[in-house]
């Protein structure tokens, strides 16, 4: 099976020129474009705008990343993961302004977690908005349970 010659693009990928025969040329996986699929994946991008980026189908996308696609959840984690440990390096050589990023970071991820807390929570009975006379109703029935002398119809004599 003769294939043309390989040359580098604008993008650095590797391009098969014609070799004359008939059809497109098969497509060769690479490492630079596995590193593209994970980080496209990070970013958030679609499986079809991958394929669009990398100049392949879709379906040779799912032929040949298949595994990089089947831990497209998790990648976006990666992609954070290493992004702190990139800021943490440059942390400890004494860049401040990492170490301030690294702070953002860390209030971004806390107030997320707060948010999903507050999610989570049961809702309230006390919560619901309530009107005056509701209002006064509880406070009324409070106070008699505290105080049996305030329930209406019970005299006492001294």
């Amino acid at each position: 099976m003769g294939s043309g010659k390989t040359t580098i693009d604008l993008f650095g990928d590797c391009v098969t020129l014609p070799s004359g025969r008939r059809g497109r040329p098969s497509h060769q996986w690479s490492k630079s474009n596995a590193d593209k699929v994970i980080m496209g994946l990070a970013l958030g991008y679609k499986a079809e705008e991958i394929a669009q980026g990398l100049h392949i189908s879709l379906p040779t996308l799912r032929k040949y990343y298949f595994s990089e696609l089947r831990a497209a959840s998790m990648q976006r984690t990666r992609f954070e993961l290493w992004r702190a440990k990139v800021l943490a390096d440059e942390a400890n050589k004494g860049n401040v302004g990492a170490l301030k990023e690294l702070g953002k970071i860390m209030e971004k991820r806390d107030r997320l977690a707060a948010e999903q807390a507050l999610k989570d929570q049961p809702a309230d009975a006390a919560a619901e908005p309530i009107g005056k006379k509701e209002a006064a109703r509880r406070a009324a029935a409070e106070a008699a349970i505290s105080d049996p002398d305030l329930t209406p119809g019970v005299y006492r004599t001294h």
